[in-house]
């Protein structure tokens, strides 16, 4: 039962991680406004909160199947206080600190309305710490982390999320806001 618990632990920990990748750049594409092939452009949203959710599901799923593993011996402290675990107690604690950032992140977003539009964009840009501190953990602190496989998705994932943000922070990234709120410039 432990090999099938640590092996589920291993495979959520990498789709996770594929999914909060897919999740950054779709984020990205839906702050520019900008349909995808095959796609309205209203859908990339819809698109983007659903692989989020995914993402947040896997997660979950992910620290869930570790605490119920014997090999990995956590505790209920090491989900709470980052870098405190026993075994590899930096790359561990990244992990903690990537799931305290995407609690955060998730309930700003539940409570969007609630807490507004400004509040809502400052925390969720907390998105650009969160991925590279759960892709260094994944490297650092997963079992296949330094397997030729593994990095080169994390290596493909980099590229994508760098050539991405370089987009979202260069002068051809244009937001279409007159796109999402249906007016017309």
């Amino acid at each position: 039962m432990d090999a099938a618990l640590w092996a589920f632990g291993r495979g959520t920990g990498v789709v996770s991680l594929v999914a909060l990748t897919v999740t950054v750049l779709l984020g990205i594409l839906t702050r520019s406004g900008r349909p995808l092939p095959g796609l309205p452009r209203f859908s990339i949203t819809l698109v983007h909160r659903n692989v989020a959710l995914v993402a947040c599901a896997f997660v979950v799923l992910h620290v869930v199947l570790l605490f119920f593993d014997s090999f990995a011996q956590l505790t209920v402290l090491d989900f709470v206080v980052p870098f405190f675990g026993s075994f590899l107690p930096f790359w561990q604690g990244l992990g903690t600190v990537a799931v305290d950032l995407l609690i955060a992140i998730i309930v700003t977003a539940l409570l969007r309305n609630r807490l507004g539009l400004r509040t809502f964009r400052v925390v969720h840009w907390l998105t650009y710490a969160l991925w590279p501190i759960a892709l260094a953990h994944a490297i650092g602190n997963g079992t296949d982390g330094t397997s030729v496989w593994f990095l080169w998705l994390a290596g493909l994932s980099t590229l994508a999320v760098l050539a991405a943000v370089a987009w979202r922070v260069s002068a051809r990234f244009v937001e279409f806001r007159s796109v999402r709120t249906g007016q017309l410039s």
